[in-house]
């Protein structure tokens, strides 16, 4: 059975255009980067809880209760990972531009809120991961485990920062999309 292309494009598509837009990503919070930082967070603001279907929507063609357990994980990856990019994103990037000096309240709050929501993207990701090589088979399906699984551990600790973060959001994109293949084929006996 051939995978379905909205499919590939849902697992796929989300982590190509973050990786795009983590191109622009600055280095640093500064004043004179404060401005874009902001706007680009608010951007990417309804683009990173769609990293969410990917593990769920994996998961769910594999076994639907399975499915549950990992929306589940996924959507608390989405809800804190999106108060991360509220916090440090969009209120750190304003918070800087009119040199309030409150960064050093609002980076460790949105730190640990996004440390919650890396940790469950991490989990979901392994879970649907795991999922899929039981249905693909170990050959099949181990290089597209490894991609997503490394690329979740680079996103937990690169976010979308330039090389590795866009990297990360690369190795998901490529993974995901090779897991959804492994699965739409029959298993070798």
């Amino acid at each position: 059975m051939r995978p379905r292309t909205g499919l590939l494009i849902a697992v796929a598509v989300p982590h190509l255009v973050i990786a795009a837009i983590g191109l622009t990503h600055p280095a640093q919070l500064t004043v004179a980067s404060a401005h874009h930082w902001q706007m680009m967070h608010t951007v990417l603001l309804p683009l990173f809880p769609l990293l969410a279907l990917a593990p769920w929507l994996v998961a769910r063609a594999v076994d639907p209760v399975s499915g549950v357990v990992v929306g589940v994980i996924a959507f608390v990856y989405a809800c804190f990972y999106t108060a991360l990019d509220i916090l440090a994103g969009i209120g750190g990037g304003a918070i800087k531009e009119a040199e309030a000096g409150g960064l050093g309240i609002i980076f460790p709050v949105a730190g640990d809120l996004g440390a919650v929501g890396s940790h469950a993207h991490l989990a979901a990701t392994a879970l649907a991961a795991g999922l899929a090589l039981r249905v693909a088979g170990l050959v099949r399906g181990l290089p597209g485990a490894v991609l997503v699984v490394a690329g979740s551990i680079m996103f937990w600790q690169e976010h979308v920062y330039r090389p590795w973060g866009v990297l990360a959001m690369v190795l998901l994109a490529a993974g995901w999309s090779w897991l959804v293949v492994a699965i739409s084929e029959p298993r070798d006996a």
